[in-house]
């Protein structure tokens, strides 16, 4: 059988479960083994595309290719190691009154369904049915964002919830040019939205309509990804939700949001034959780099700290695939595969230091190093891997773009290194007194979950030092599918 069945129905059964029994002791185990039985459907999936090629489901509305399975294999470690880290942080959470049994239930199902949305939206074939998951995905985080039900959250989810549900009316409108563009060529009956439809004949598609509908699509879930200036609403998500839902955001969410660019920028290469979306995506992607790394020196909180280093990031890779290429296409994707994985293990640390400290803000965070070595550890290392210090494998996307952009956007080489250099001394001048200060820190009352901190890091070393093949052949396959 499919394994995508299971991949889509775990967690929508779990989400069901926890929306009964999400208050109860047990909840927060009972959400790790859906996410582990998620994660498991994910292997066997990618065993099967590895094996026997692209995979169709439901009568051909979801699509598994080289371009996706190993983000769902991804989506899903990533699910499982965040929910593993929860489980600690929401019993502190509890303790300290922040979580109440309605807010636990709450939680505990929403998470579910959030992994459900961005599966979904990662699998589908269909472009209306990879808007829907989008807008779900949307109001998940928005719950999630909100589930203190402090002034500051609330805020902040109607800043997330405005802002994304602009930017995802823009993406329907997009859509539905998309539509009639497919609809001139292939009939009303031809599956016009069908992704696989659409490459099949892009070449044919009107141009002009096409370029309408990318505009739209790109702003669309250009908000979603966090690209400068439509991305006011990433700090403050960041900043007031739970930590565990600030390293799916950056992790996973913003991840899900380019890939559903990178699909509708194949579509308008293919039609427009020119560079259009390129140069969008080169524009905006090094704007988000400079804009981000000049507002890191700028912040307090530690969480709105590296949520503009995530905005940093991703404009580091929008930039990437703007460039396009079989190697600037392949360093985005290890940067994709990297900053997922460092970044989250950067805000599982940071949620263990700031219940240590009763605070996120990042004064009043020292000698973490004194009180508890590992979450120091897991702090420091973390942030030199994503600041790009070899060997890890941020170091090694970061040289491969730049090589890039040395070659093609000479001009944007000098910018680049000059954002790299601002926000790598705003963030080290910063994480370094968290860490080796006077200390004014106590324990915490639960063990920390270190173990998905010191698993990503480990990952993230790894991926900077070598790539196993098969990993390696993803990358090419999928790098050639982009194209550029």
């Amino acid at each position: 059988m499919n394994a995508l069945y299971f991949v889509l129905g775990i967690p929508v059964l779990g989400s069901a479960v926890l929306a009964l029994t999400g208050h109860q002791d047990r909840a927060r185990d009972t959400n790790v083994g859906f996410s582990l039985g998620t994660f498991l459907a994910a292997c066997v999936l990618t065993v099967q595309v590895v094996s026997g090629g692209p995979l169709f489901a439901a009568n051909r509305q979801f699509f598994i290719d080289p371009l996706n399975v190993f983000l769902v294999t991804l989506t899903a470690f990533v699910g499982l190691t965040t929910a593993i880290f929860s489980r600690p942080y929401m019993r502190v959470e509890r303790d300290h009154g922040k979580m109440t049994p309605p807010r636990l239930r709450l939680y505990h199902s929403m998470y579910q369904l959030f992994s459900f949305t961005m599966l979904v939206a990662l699998t589908t074939n269909n472009m209306g049915i990879l808007w829907v998951a989008m807008e779900a995905a949307t109001l998940t985080t928005v719950l999630l964002v909100s589930v203190y039900r402090t002034a500051a959250s609330l805020e902040a989810a109607w800043k997330y919830f405005i802002l994304c549900g602009v930017g995802i009316a823009l993406a329907l409108l997009g859509t539905v040019l998309l539509h009639m563009a497919s609809e001139r060529v292939l009939g009303r009956e031809g599956g016009g939205l069908l992704w696989t439809n659409l490459a099949a004949v892009k070449a044919q598609l009107d141009p002009n309509i096409i370029t309408l509908a990318f505009a739209f699509l790109f702003i669309g879930y250009g908000t979603k990804v966090g690209l400068v200036p439509l991305h006011n609403w990433l700090p403050d998500a960041h900043a007031e939700g739970p930590t565990p839902v600030s390293a799916v955001l950056s992790g996973l969410l913003l991840n899900v949001a380019l890939y559903a660019v990178l699909r509708c920028k194949v579509l308008t290469d293919g039609a427009l034959h020119s560079a259009l979306a390129s140069q969008l995506m080169i524009a905006f992607g090094l704007l988000s780099v400079l804009v981000a790394a000049f507002f890191l020196s700028r912040q307090r909180d530690v969480k709105r700290m590296f949520a503009y280093s995530s905005i940093e990031h991703m404009g580091l890779i929008t930039f990437a695939f703007g460039l396009g290429g079989p190697v600037a296409n392949y360093a985005g994707l290890l940067h994709m595969t990297v900053h997922s994985l460092v970044k989250s293990a950067i805000f599982f640390a940071v949620g263990h230091a700031c219940q240590k400290a009763g605070t996120q803000v990042m004064a009043d965070i020292r000698g973490l190093i004194k009180v508890s070595p590992t979450v120091a550890w897991g702090l420091m290392l973390g942030s030199l891997a994503i600041l790009g210090m070899p060997p890890f494998g941020v170091f090694a996307s970061e040289f491969l773009i730049l090589t890039t952009a040395m070659r093609e956007q000479p001009w944007t080489t000098p910018l680049l290194l000059l954002a790299l250099a601002v926000a790598f001394a705003s963030v080290f001048a910063r994480v370094l007194p968290m860490v080796f200060g006077e200390t004014n820190v106590k324990p915490l009352a639960h063990s920390p979950a270190l173990l998905p901190v010191f698993a990503h890091l480990g990952l993230g070393l790894m991926l900077g030092l070598y790539i196993p093949p098969y990993l390696d052949t993803w990358y090419r396959q999928a790098a050639r599918m982009l194209g550029g």
